[in-house]
């Protein structure tokens, strides 16, 4: 598995202040600042002394702006390994997580009342050896992905897809993978909502992609990944909504207010704008597809391919996105020997319905 929701806490109690990480924990406000400079990962902390505070997001900290808090993670402590090394952290869960999980009425919770309560051990065995890790909100008004630095912790209000590779960040911020996401994620109220299952774990990637092409794919990436960092740093009052707001009005040609004018400026929409389109063009060159396609075409086609797929694995080829984590020693089968059938036929000019059985 390398896709999952972020952590469940189940008490609001492993929740903290800066403030109170610091007194609780003062090196996890090293780690916060970027003073460290072994960075701890989300599944184990550094050494034998392992971290236990570490910055926290949900989707509204992405969207919107951080709201400047930390979480307590003493996942893989016992409780008697907590007490011994962490006795302020200990106490700390005790009282304010502890009374609310004697009265839960699944077992595990009670029992295990200083640990979340979805710890999501599968995501964090992909996460090992990487330093960042791409997120994008479950629930979100536009279907942005960017990078988050491993030392801070994904809620479930997030999707976590274990990969630090800026070119897989292009390829699912692609206009190709957002149109399969928006149609098999489907909606809350005005909102797209980004399920792992549906929209991540069937979509086929690109596959044999040269290598000078997926170059351009990750610079891109990294460019627009470091761009919307930088503007939102620069400038408090701007989020990522106001600026993906302002972009989806200059895609439609509408007239900006002058409020909208404002966030363009200074939020650089236009260059944002520009990253996309590279995003796209390189992204839709990968599959060897023209740049123009109608949704409905791209669904179809991306249907097409996921069926592809399914007839290879089960001859024995998988295109694994990480295979020295997802099948250490995988090696493909050779060409020669493996009977793949025969291969696909082209797509016919006009649009394939879109199968019943994928609606969501």
């Amino acid at each position: 598995m390398i896709c999952s929701p972020g952590v469940k806490l189940h008490g609001s109690g492993f929740i903290v202040t800066p403030e109170q990480a610091e007194r609780l924990d003062p090196s996890s406000i090293d780690i916060a600042r970027g003073d460290n400079e072994v960075k701890p990962s989300i599944r184990s902390g550094i050494g034998n002394e392992p971290q236990v505070i570490f910055e926290y997001r949900n989707g509204k900290d992405l969207m919107a702006r951080p709201r400047g808090v930390m979480v307590i993670d003493t996942y893989g402590l016992s409780e008697a390994e907590l007490r011994e090394r962490h006795p302020s952290v200990w106490q700390h869960i005790h009282d304010e997580v502890k009374p609310h999980r004697d009265t839960n009425n699944r077992a595990s919770y009670r029992e295990n009342w200083w640990l979340f309560g979805e710890q999501r051990p599968e995501i964090r065995k992909a996460l090992r050896g990487c330093e960042r890790y791409i997120v994008t909100p479950i629930t979100a008004k536009h279907r942005t992905f960017q990078f988050q630095a491993i030392a801070t912790l994904p809620d479930d209000a997030l999707i976590v897809i274990a990969s630090a590779d800026a070119y897989h960040l292009g390829v699912v911020a692609s206009a190709i993978h957002t149109t399969w996401a928006s149609r098999l994620g489907g909606t809350l109220e005005d909102r797209s909502r980004y399920n792992n299952s549906r929209c991540f774990d069937p979509f086929p990637f690109p596959a044999d992609v040269p290598e000078p092409l997926a170059n351009t794919v990750r610079t891109e990436a990294e460019a627009l990944d470091a761009l919307r960092k930088r503007v939102l740093a620069e400038h408090d009052d701007l989020t990522l909504t106001k600026l993906y707001n302002v972009l989806e009005a200059l895609r439609s040609d509408r007239a900006l207010t002058d409020a909208e004018r404002d966030i363009h400026d200074r939020g650089l929409v236009t260059l944002i704008r520009r990253h996309h389109d590279a995003i796209d063009a390189a992204v839709a060159e990968a599959y060897g597809w023209p740049i123009d396609l109608p949704e409905e075409e791209i669904l179809t086609r991306l249907v097409a391919l996921n069926r592809e797929r399914a007839a290879e694995e089960s001859r024995g080829l998988i295109r694994y996105l990480r295979p020295e984590f997802q099948d250490p020693g995988y090696q493909p089968p050779v060409n020669e020997r493996l009977d793949l059938g025969e291969p696909a036929a082209p797509l016919p000019d006009n649009i394939i319905a879109w199968p019943k059985d994928l609606q969501p």
